[in-house]
């Protein structure tokens, strides 16, 4: 905050200050998006930390903000990088300003780490999961798939892949993934998480062995592993165990950082949870006070394991004192057609509207792969793959891609009619017939008289071709 010190001027200095001081207590703009206001009315930007998915790019979106980067340095898996380096869906810490109007910044850096890249050992396609190092890597409707991963969904991956996850912790350590990439056969190994089970030569991250007897170890506070601490071993190798024989350990702590009254922004699970003013969210204490406002939800709403976003400012314990909690609510909806119509703010399929806000991922994965890509590329005509979930306002969507189209078309609601051998899934006609396959909730085959006397009200899958407006069926799928 700069104080004007000029003695004629003594009497503007004093409103100014406490102007200042008033905004500080205030937030601002709303979020605590400004550090006070300097002598000439001009607000100052607030250090913030922001760890999130990216969201889009032309700058960078994390959390609904976009930042510019035309000053940002940029580390990807602990080497310099540039922004090319980056894809939708990855999880990345921002370090900048936040500037009054809560919805844009200047970062000064972007930093991405995957958090395992490896090999598939296993697939298991029914709850949706692959292993990789032995850490367990979840797959939902918020995984975003590399292009050279088809179809770009668990289906589209083999045992012995290589790839690299980007993604959240859960409270069991496993990792929610946002992002999934293929690579090269021969590229070296990483695994990020908490160190357990340490001996001498070896410690464990969930089921991996790790073997760092041979490691540089960078960053310990007491020179070597301890148990509960945040970690990253990289190596090139496994052991006849199929331990990872470490070449690199370092020391992570807190990846965020961030010094006291900074603001902050982290999206994850919650990873320990006391009560609804004592958690903890990607391994940060968070508290919240009678004053902690809530969205999509209230203080009964958080439990283990649940995905939020908090904001808020760290204190001098490096805790984060949460002004807001957004509850995140599950992405279940899926639609994949033509778009009917576009607006400045939503999508039209199948007559649906679905609603595209700053949160939205948004990425052309077609042949034009316009880079940046944002809503206002989308034409009349495009095929989509959208998911979202339905609040009151409409269904929102979580992730908007591009596709080219391939024949097919889908949709995933709530049935809302059943007229045997046909119903409808928000007025959207589905067709069967006896070419038709269907499913119940184990992705058992069951008969026809079998899905209909249970589907009314049902979460249902329909994945078939276009039909008179609506899908002609070739799968219809009972979702839980």
């Amino acid at each position: 905050m700069k104080i004007i010190e000029e003695s004629t001027m003594k009497t503007f200095t004093i409103f100014a200050v406490l102007l200042s001081t008033v905004l500080v207590a205030c937030g601002g703009g709303g979020g605590n998006s400004v550090a006070g206001i300097d002598a000439r009315g001009t607000p100052v930007p607030v250090a913030v930390v922001a760890k999130g998915t990216i969201a889009g790019f032309g700058s960078v979106i994390v959390n609904g903000v976009r930042y510019d980067t035309s000053a940002a340095t940029f580390d990807v898996d602990d080497s310099p990088g540039v922004q090319g380096d980056l894809r939708i869906g990855q999880v990345v810490v921002v370090r900048g300003t936040l500037n009054d109007d809560s919805t844009t910044g200047v970062a000064d850096s972007v930093q991405f780490d995957d958090v395992v890249e490896g090999p598939i050992s296993s697939i298991n396609m029914a709850a949706a999961t692959i292993t990789v190092l032995d850490q367990i890597v979840m797959i939902d409707a918020d995984t975003s798939f590399d292009d050279r991963i088809s179809p770009a969904s668990i289906e589209g991956l083999a045992v012995n892949d290589t790839v690299e996850v980007s993604g959240f912790f859960r409270a069991d350590g496993s990792i929610a993934a946002t992002r999934i990439e293929t690579k090269p056969p021969g590229t070296e190994f990483e695994v990020t998480g908490i160190v357990r089970n340490v001996t001498a030569a070896n410690f464990m991250i969930n089921n991996l062995v790790v073997n760092y007897s041979a490691a540089q170890l960078d960053n310990f506070p007491t020179g070597a592993p301890e148990t509960g601490q945040l970690v990253e071993a990289k190596g090139n190798n496994l052991g006849g165990s199929g331990e990872l024989l470490a070449t690199r350990v370092e020391f992570k702590g807190n990846d965020i950082g961030g010094a006291n009254g900074d603001q902050i922004e982290v999206e994850g699970f919650i990873t320990r949870f006391v009560a609804a003013n004592d958690f903890d969210v990607e391994g940060i204490p968070v508290i919240t006070t009678a004053s902690t406002a809530y969205v999509n939800g209230t203080s009964a709403d958080l439990a283990l394991n649940r995905k939020v976003e908090v904001e808020g400012t760290i204190n001098a314990a490096g805790a984060i004192s949460a002004t807001k909690v957004e509850i995140k609510l599950a992405g279940f909806i899926r639609i994949e057609g033509m778009v009917d119509a576009t607006t400045a703010n939503s999508v039209t399929i199948f007559g649906i509207t679905v609603g595209v806000d700053s949160l939205t991922r948004i990425e052309d994965k077609s042949n034009a792969s316009v880079d940046p890509f944002r809503l206002a590329d989308i034409n009349v005509g495009d095929y989509l793959e959208t998911r979202g979930y339905e609040d009151a306002s409409g269904i929102v969507a979580t992730r908007v891609e591009r596709e080219d189209f391939q024949g097919d078309v889908a949709i995933r609601a709530f049935v809302d009619s059943v007229a045997d051998p046909d119903f409808t899934i928000r007025g959207v006609l589905i067709q069967t017939n006896g070419s038709t396959t269907f499913r119940d909730i184990n992705d058992q085959i069951i008969p026809a008289s079998g899905f209909f006397g249970q589907a009314m009200g049902r979460l249902v899958e329909a994945d078939g071709s276009l039909s008179n407006g609506g899908i002609l069926a070739d799968q219809v799928d009972l979702e839980n």
